[in-house]
This record gives structure tokens, C-alpha cells and sequence, in this order.
């Protein structure tokens, strides 16, 4: 592949915000597409607490390139003050998407 490529897990607390962020990403040629994954269920530690809160995963198909950009505009946009934003490499694609992630993340 000419270009590496991931996938962006962030999860935020409410459809709002989720959506508010993919649409930025978007919008800003930062990510090619952002799925909104309604209904899970987070257990974590957070001061010093276990909290247990339902959230919003997003997951952001973008070219790895591109991965920096995308972690400054989800800490500004984010309402948390420690955002989940982990970067997993895709390994294999379908050369048709692949391509479409690149010619959307320019």
C-alpha cells in the first residue's frame, strides 16, 4: 500500500457531541468517514473511582498521516479532559476503500 491507513477509536458522552466531532472531521478532509456506535457501555477508572457510563464510540477511517491533526481537533472540540484517541493501524483493505480514504483525506 503507497499509504498507510487507520482507524481512530474515540469514545464522547452523548450522540451531540459524537456527532458534532465526526462532522468537523469530515468537513475538514481530516477523515474520510466516521461511524457513530451507539450503546456502549464504558467501566474506567477516573479519580481514583470506578465509573460506569454509557457513551458514543466513533470510529475514524483516515491515512495515518493524518493521525496528529486528528488528535489536536479532537482534544479542541472534545468536552472531556482526557479524550479516548487511539490509533490502530489497518493493515488490509479493499484497494477500492483504501483509495477512497485517501482521496477524501487530502
Amino acid at each position: 500500500m503507497p499509504d498507510s491507513h487507520c482507524i481512530i477509536l474515540v469514545t464522547c458522552p452523548d450522540r451531540g457531541s459524537a456527532t458534532r466531532i465526526a462532522n468537523t472531521l469530515v468537513e475538514e478532509n481530516l477523515a474520510a468517514c466516521a461511524n457513530l456506535v451507539d450503546g456502549v457501555t464504558s467501566i474506567y477508572r477516573w479519580q481514583d473511582e470506578i465509573r460506569q457510563d454509557a457513551e458514543v464510540l466513533l470510529v475514524i477511517k483516515t491515512r495515518a498521516a493524518r493521525f496528529a491533526d486528528i488528535e489536536r481537533r479532537v482534544q479542541d472540540l472534545h468536552p472531556y479532559d482526557v479524550p479516548e484517541i487511539i490509533g490502530c493501524d489497518i493493515t488490509a483493505g479493499s484497494a477500492p476503500y483504501l483509495n477512497w480514504i485517501d482521496e477524501n483525506t487530502r
